[in-house]
């Protein structure tokens, strides 16, 4: 396994026997620096009396004297930046919950275990700590300024990437969706949630919209060039749809670069709730009755919600990827997934479900009726030039059936 050299760590569970298991599971796995605490305020204590903090805590959720919860905003307090493995003998709901508390609290959760422990399971959450290290702290990374990001659009130093989108039932490749990156000149590739909340809270979003739409037409009509006709989908702020020019502006760049309206779709996003809706309405109205194609992206979070399907024309729905990736284990997820995509259906909308991961997500995609797929099974973002070459290699895939291992004969 690919651990930190002579990691140590602190078992927290009320069970002695459970402690001596984990324990010996832990031993096994190589970790010898261990000691177990069987309630919470010893273990605060024994926190406290150490000169440095420890590297793991394995910590039981339902406890009596001070439970798992009361103890993680404990750790918060004590601005704990180790990893965390949560244990528990509570339902999948209940550790969800749980899961999502210490992500909001920003501790680098590992993930979780269910009583009685699967040491294979264990062993898998170990082994992926450095790369669980690094996802913890994506959080924590560096946020630009207004300024800088000013400097970025006017200076070109925004990139697009492209993520494929295919077909569920054949594999063909329908589209894709535009991510925009900022190659910064000291600091490297910037990814989006380092950028787009101080471009929607100064004032950028339209200009940082403006410049992606136009370099995805100019990549599109590149692509269509190359006898590949796909569907570009491009990411909108509910700011971009304060300012009614904004649909002009979108035709008007799709017109400019030979892109039919109908190959165009824009995925609305709602991070922060509008209060006036009568701009975002006529906005996406004009734009569909102009044939350009509306999704609503990240259902099921945020503010994306039934108003939305009811107030405005969308087209297309996209399932967000916590309720995709290992829905077929997660009863509650696949309940939420299903329930999305009956509710689509039933409009007579076309669905697109994200962060497709593996196999397993991609053989439950093709059980359920989805229509489209993205996700790093299928293609990482890459840059447009790279877009042919990775169709190549997944017709390849495709026509081998790696990917399709359920597929009906033609």
């Amino acid at each position: 396994m690919n651990l930190p050299c002579n990691p140590s760590v602190l078992l927290l569970d009320d069970d002695p026997f459970m402690l001596k298991l984990l324990q010996r599971h832990l031993v096994h796995f190589g970790l010898t620096s261990v000691v177990a605490h069987a309630s919470g305020r010893s273990a605060l204590a024994a926190l406290d009396a150490m000169p440095v903090e420890r590297d793991l805590i394995m910590l039981d959720l339902n406890m009596p004297e001070m439970d798992g919860i009361e103890f993680v905003r404990h750790l918060v307090e004590r601005n704990f930046h180790g990893r965390l493995i949560l244990i528990s003998g509570e339902d999948a709901r209940m550790l969800q919950a749980a899961t999502l508390l210490v992500q909001a609290h920003k501790i680098n959760l590992l993930g979780h275990l269910q009583k009685p422990v699967d040491p294979l399971a264990l062993k898998t959450l170990l082994s992926g700590w450095h790369a669980g290290s690094s996802q913890g702290l994506r959080a924590d990374r560096k946020q630009y300024d207004a300024q800088a990001l000013r400097t970025a659009i006017w200076d070109n130093q925004l990139v697009n990437y492209y993520q494929p989108k295919v077909s569920v039932a054949t594999g063909e490749l329908i589209g894709v969706e535009t991510l925009v990156r900022w190659m910064h000149p000291s600091d490297g590739m910037v990814f989006p949630d380092q950028f787009i909340e101080t471009a929607e809270s100064h004032g950028l979003i339209d200009a940082l919209t403006h410049a992606v739409l136009t370099q995805a037409f100019v990549d599109t009509a590149v692509w269509n060039g190359q006898g590949l006709q796909l569907k570009v989908a491009v990411n909108v702020s509910m700011d971009n749809l304060a300012k009614i020019e904004f649909a002009d502006f979108v035709a008007n760049q799709a017109r400019a670069a030979g892109i039919a309206p109908q190959m165009t779709v824009l995925e609305v996003t709602e991070s922060r709730l509008m209060t006036d809706m009568r701009a975002p309405l006529e906005i996406l109205t004009r734009l569909r009755l102009r044939r350009f194609r509306l999704s609503i992206d990240d259902f099921g979070t945020g503010h994306s919600s039934l108003a939305q399907l009811r107030n405005a024309p969308f087209e297309e729905l996209k399932i967000d990827r916590s309720f995709v990736h290992g829905a077929h284990a997660n009863e509650t997820n696949r309940a939420i997934f299903f329930a999305s995509l009956g509710l689509a259906k039933e409009l007579g909308m076309e669905v697109v479900a994200e962060g497709v991961e593996d196999q397993a997500d991609w053989d439950f995609l093709v059980q359920s009726g989805c229509d489209l797929a993205q996700g790093y099974f299928i293609g990482r973002p890459m840059p447009a030039v790279d877009i042919q070459v990775w169709h190549r290699t997944w017709q390849k895939r495709r026509d081998v059936g790696l990917p399709f291992p359920h597929r009906a004969a033609p």
